[in-house]
């Protein structure tokens, strides 16, 4: 993942107050969104098959994505070294983004491998 660039003291005189505010680079961002996306995506594919081949139906399936959902979490936080500030901008973007578009993708899969397995 990439980092946040700090700004530096450097263009300051010695005897400035420093009021340093870490800017964002756009770019280190963007890509660490992408990555929290691609992550959740390939998660949800994954659980929806597993699902599917377990045989789970109902809100036994929809109770193993938010599982599936807070395991990828906690694995993108623990992969940030638990300084989420310094790769995104809040906590809501590394736990809640994706999760929908998730969603979408688990159903898709689930229905899909629980058909070839269960029903074929």
């Amino acid at each position: 993942m990439a980092g946040h660039n700090e700004s530096s003291a450097s263009g300051k005189k010695s005897g400035e107050a420093s009021n340093d505010v870490p800017t964002i680079n756009a770019e280190s961002l963007q890509s660490n969104m992408k990555i929290v996306y691609y992550s959740r995506t390939f998660m949800s594919i994954i659980g929806g098959v597993i699902a599917g081949i377990l045989g789970f139906t109902g809100l036994s399936g929809f109770i193993l994505y938010f599982l599936i959902m807070a395991i990828t979490s906690v694995g993108l936080i623990a992969k940030a070294g638990f300084q989420v500030h310094s790769y995104f901008d809040s906590w809501n973007q590394i736990i809640l983004d994706g999760f929908l578009g998730g969603l979408l993708s688990f159903v898709l899969f689930w229905t899909f491998s629980y058909d070839i397995v269960h029903i074929f």
